[in-house]
């Protein structure tokens, strides 16, 4: 869970680690308020999330990342592109997976980078049996071969 500061009001609002939202113990289930939070979300210098709107600020109480990758999708469009990993994300939105952002955190859960590297977002276990099926392991190092390129995949770090 990450650390509250002080000097910014909570906004009463948990994020629990499956990606569910919480305002005041009970789910929120309005997905346009839902989305306008991650549209104004940031994360401070120590690692808090925060919500800034219309003027104010108050953060949120994380149980582990704001993003979840709900389900994986394997791309090989037989082109110049080339093979392609898309990440769907819990705040309803696709990217392509940056391979060399995956990390395997605390508990064994794989992390990878989303929102042009700016977040961390933890792998459901459905979306993570999706990929693990394209892990190779090497001397005991797991990495993510794409287009003959190995990504190897750092262990506990949030790179």
């Amino acid at each position: 869970m990450k650390q509250k500061q002080t000097d910014l009001p909570s906004c009463e609002i948990k994020i629990d680690k499956e990606g569910r939202w919480f305002h005041k113990g009970a789910e929120m289930i309005r997905r346009d308020f839902i989305q306008l939070f991650y549209q104004n979300m940031e994360l401070n210098s120590s690692g808090q999330y925060i919500i800034n709107w219309m003027g104010q600020s108050c953060y949120v109480d994380v149980e582990d990342t704001a993003f979840v990758v709900k389900s994986v999708i394997f791309k090989n469009t037989g082109t110049d592109l080339g093979t392609r990993f898309i990440v769907v994300l819990n705040d309803d939105t696709n990217e392509d997976l940056l391979p060399d952002t995956l990390y395997v955190g605390s508990s064994n859960i794989l992390y990878c980078r989303v929102k042009e590297r700016y977040f961390p977002a933890r792998f459901s276990r459905a979306s993570y049996y999706q990929i693990a099926q394209y892990f190779e392991e090497e001397k005991g190092t797991y990495y993510l071969k794409i287009d003959g390129i190995k990504h190897i995949i750092s262990q506990g770090t949030d790179s």
